[in-house]
């Protein structure tokens, strides 16, 4: 019996995930992170090794199964939807079926709607159709091995498109039927080039230090950093380096500069006094101010063994490196964490006086 291909109009196939359609006048209301969403290879700002490789593949009609991987917001989505639009063109919709950790993909939804998909084949189409697995990592292991015989079936018609941030939850059987490409984080003079570009468009008055805070602040994430920009672009009409820190709620470097010289230089009780009035005020989190803090060990004229001494004690503190520490990862409680922090400056300054 013929199989009924899929209606381009069913949502399974269309407007789910990350790069979903809008029509062209309700664009203004969108997310930067989707009005500004390259829909071309060569809108791309990074990683021009994986777009040229991405970009030759369709027109020989050799694309091989991807795997790509690497931390949020650098890339990855934007890239296969760009590859998806270069090759079928204008109907891709109906080409394309894309599911993300929003969907239920359990081995219900390998064994049959995922397996519907890729057994059809387009009337009025040639080539082969492409199944974006967005966030795959978090995937079930027995749904991974249910994919994994669905790849190596309908490889004559279908392509699939593994998206995850971490390679090692994806089970190898599939890593070997896929070819891999790691997106690092971007560069700042990526990041930056395509803020300026925004920035231009929508009219954001920014200052020099609001955009290179929000450069540090993003970390080589381009989402996070439209995501911030924008929020910061409702709330204030000039955006400085003091908006970007207040809108986030992220420690300024000032404060972290006072964080540090009290605990490196007043008595055990004035310093838990001065961290912890700064907290409340500035409804700071103990984590952040942390992970803020690590910046500047390299910069304390402290002997190297005192400057490890800190290193290790704070990441039993955090624990976010050491996840089995029921630490502040595991809900310990700030204020006695506070104190285990200042208690370990204390302790590696007198490791420093004795030496």
């Amino acid at each position: 019996m013929a199989t009924m291909d899929i209606d381009s109009s069913f949502p399974v196939a269309g407007n789910k995930g990350k790069g979903k359609q809008v029509m062209p006048g309700d664009k203004d209301n969108l997310p930067w992170v989707e009005k500004y969403r390259p829909e071309k290879l060569e809108d791309l700002v990074s990683h021009e090794d994986i777009t040229s490789t991405s970009e030759c593949s369709p027109y020989a009609n050799r694309l091989p199964h991807l795997l790509f991987y690497g931390p949020p917001g650098t890339g990855k989505t934007s890239t296969i939807l760009a590859c998806a639009r270069k090759l079928y063109g204008p109907n891709h919709k109906s080409m394309v079926l894309e599911l993300n950790a929003s969907d239920d993909r359990g081995i219900d939804v390998v064994r049959e709607q995922i397996k519907n998909f890729a057994s059809t084949r387009k009337i009025f189409s040639s080539g082969f159709k492409l199944i974006v697995l967005d966030e795959a990592d978090s995937m079930t292991s027995a749904a991974q091995a249910a994919l994994r015989r669905v790849i190596e079936k309908y490889t004559k018609n279908v392509r699939f498109c593994i998206i995850c941030n971490y390679v090692s939850k994806i089970i190898p059987a599939i890593q070997s039927r896929c070819t891999r490409f790691r997106f690092a984080p971007l560069e700042m003079d990526q990041v930056e080039a395509r803020l300026d570009h925004i920035i231009q468009e929508e009219n954001v008055n920014i200052t020099q230090d609001g955009k290179e805070a929000l450069l540090r602040l993003s970390n080589g994430d381009m989402r996070r950093a439209l995501n911030i920009l924008q929020a910061c672009h409702a709330a204030f009409d000039r955006i400085d380096d003091t908006a970007i820190y207040t809108c986030t709620g992220h420690p300024h470097p000032k404060d972290i500069q006072r964080i540090m010289d009290t605990m490196m230089n007043d008595d055990f009780t004035t310093a838990y006094s001065t961290v912890d009035k700064m907290k409340r005020e500035n409804g700071l989190a103990l984590q952040d101010i942390i992970s803020e803090l690590i910046f500047y060990f390299e910069m304390l004229e402290v002997p190297t063994h005192a400057t490890v001494y800190l290193l290790a004690a704070v990441a039993d503190i955090d624990s976010r490196a050491l996840p089995h520490r029921y630490r502040l990862s595991c809900g310990a409680t700030e204020k006695v964490q506070l104190g285990a922090l200042i208690g370990t400056f204390k302790m590696a300054t007198d490791i420093a006086a004795r030496n």
